[in-house]
């Protein structure tokens, strides 16, 4: 599809930059812009009528590895929200993709963009909403404990523990000090891609068929970014045992949802997200 016949104009944004020379990189920094987004050979179906933007995030100030605690996911926050707002003042975007598993700044961003007109959406959000029309629970494949925890207050924030049957945890970290070992993604794909085992998979397989087994789960998910590569080889692997159940990977949610709401022009709520001294204001909330 040309240029001129795109119908979305899309900035992606992901959730942090680690210092130029990390040791701790999971996944690309340099070269085109389809190579720094993961998976985007998932995507290219997806993407066929958006002309899109790769940022690169904000730069990492609490040291040179992936963000995983709640601290690191605040400081990575506070360092998106400056960019969501310089693309929402130049005009050039009808949608924003805040890209990583753990959102960081997605309410904020939305907050900000609310004046604009301009949706926001996100991983986890986008994945949850999914799910949630697919089947009665879904359960989430995450990467560690610390981030599985923080996830468990994104599911909660969402207002989807009732839909949410489980987090199953991986405890597969990322390499961070003062580990020099752990998953690395793109190692992990070309792996299975050789046909060669990966234990990552592996794992993520057995997490998968305990959640529908033991956890009542009819949609699986993932929580960390780091793991969406693993979405078709798990949901083939399932198919292959008998079950036929979705599996979903926050891009392809977020990046789906982001032209829905386009097309339906609209964007966050303004009571949801009221601008400062609204025309008018509601003297009680209600839950």
């Amino acid at each position: 599809m040309s240029e001129a016949k795109k119908k979305y104009r899309f900035l992606m944004i992901q959730a942090f930059d680690l210092p130029v020379g990390s040791k701790y990189l999971h996944r690309q920094t340099e070269g085109p812009k389809e190579s720094r987004l993961m998976n985007h050979e998932t995507l290219t179906h997806l993407l066929a009528d958006v002309e899109w933007d790769l940022h690169r995030g904000p730069l990492t100030t609490y040291g040179d590895w992936p963000v995983e605690s709640r601290e690191e996911f605040g400081l990575v926050a506070a360092g998106r929200l400056p960019i969501v707002r310089e693309a929402c003042e130049s005009g050039k975007y009808d949608a924003l993709v805040l890209l990583g598993g753990g959102e960081p700044g997605f309410n904020e961003s939305r907050e900000i963009a609310r004046p604009f007109g301009m949706p926001v959406v996100s991983c986890a959000y986008a994945q949850m909403h999914y799910a949630s029309m697919l089947g009665n629970k879904f359960s989430v494949i995450d990467l560690t404990e610390i981030h599985n925890m923080y996830y468990y207050d994104l599911v909660v924030r969402h207002r989807f523990d009732a839909r949410c049957a489980s987090i199953r945890n991986l405890e597969s970290p990322f390499p961070r000090p003062p580990h020099t070992e752990g998953l690395i993604p793109r190692q992990e794909k070309e792996k299975i891609r050789r046909g060669e085992r990966s234990e990552i998979l592996e794992s993520a397989v057995t997490a998968a068929v305990a959640a529908i087994e033991e956890d009542g789960a009819e949609v699986l998910t993932f929580g960390c970014s780091g793991l969406f590569f693993l979405r078709p080889f798990v949901e083939q692997r399932l198919k292959d045992i008998g079950w036929d159940v979705p599996v979903l990977e926050g891009y392809m949610c977020a990046i789906t949802l982001a032209k829905s709401l386009v097309d339906l022009k609209v964007c966050a709520s303004a009571l949801m997200f009221p601008p400062d001294r609204p025309r008018k204001w509601r003297k009680k909330k209600v839950f």
